[in-house]
């Protein structure tokens, strides 16, 4: 009960953040601007609609979890409101998961928004509704749980500045992973290629979670990739929980 609590307080925090609907109205501008960019580009309109439309999805909502994310804990620092929390009969990795799950509820929300808006564009161009959309949408949502658990992560222990930076250079190397591993198979053996896999293990691959290009262009995707994505998903996410638990924990606020 106090976790939904935090949760519910948090949910209605972030709801009234002002950046939140600046970035749902750009997201929104970015999808809609997809059909005039299908007009002007030769090929396939309704796979360039879909390509923009997703990505904007990806990127606005990736925005939304950084920088709402990285204030959350230090808002509650900042404001002194932490004293008065940490002085109740609440423990701090309760606190920690009441802002994580507050900022998800919030975060879907503002998914459900942008892919209303999206699927509909996308219904007025095909007449029809693209449900197979909805999994790349899913794969989305799992990703942005990550990152907000990434940002939860950084703002225990850095300004809400340094915490989006760190939290922007993850997704950044989340996704550019595949140009490391390229990079590893032209190592020779050695230690620097040994510590160099170690590395790319604990790095995350963020484009575990991006299957835009086989959705939209309806090629077939095995049903262990999609298995393997979704635990990679949680079992990261609830790993980078853990280590925010551990630091806020050790923390001291006196």
């Amino acid at each position: 009960m106090k976790i939904l609590a935090v949760a519910n307080n948090t949910f209605k925090e972030a709801i009234r953040d002002r950046i939140l609907y600046l970035l749902l109205f750009f997201a929104a501008v970015c999808i809609g601007f997809s059909r005039v960019l299908a007009l002007l580009t030769v090929g396939d309109e309704v796979k360039i609609i879909k390509d923009v439309g997703l990505a904007s999805i990806s990127l606005f909502g990736a925005l939304m979890a950084i920088l709402i994310g990285t204030g959350l804990v230090y808002k509650e620092i900042d404001k002194k409101t932490i004293y008065t929390l940490i002085s109740k009969p609440i423990h701090r990795y309760q606190f920690l998961l009441g802002k994580f799950l507050g900022l998800v509820f919030t975060l879907f929300i503002m998914l459900l928004l942008m892919s209303i808006i999206f699927l509909a564009l996308l219904f007025l161009h095909t007449y029809t509704i693209e449900w197979a959309m909805l999994v790349a949408i899913f794969f989305i949502f799992l990703e942005l749980c990550l990152i907000t658990a990434v940002a939860i992560f950084f703002s225990c222990f850095s300004s809400p500045i340094l915490s989006s930076i760190f939290s922007i250079a993850f997704y950044l190397i989340g996704h550019l992973s595949w140009g490391f591993e390229t990079l590893l198979q032209k190592m020779k053996p050695g230690v620097g290629k040994t510590l160099g896999q170690i590395l790319y293990t604990v790095l995350p691959d963020l484009e575990n979670f991006n299957f835009k290009t086989e959705i939209v262009h309806h090629l077939p995707i095995p049903t262990k990739f999609f298995v393997y994505s979704s635990f990679y998903g949680i079992f990261y996410t609830l790993f980078v929980l853990i280590l925010s638990m551990l630091v806020f924990r050790k923390r001291d606020f006196i």
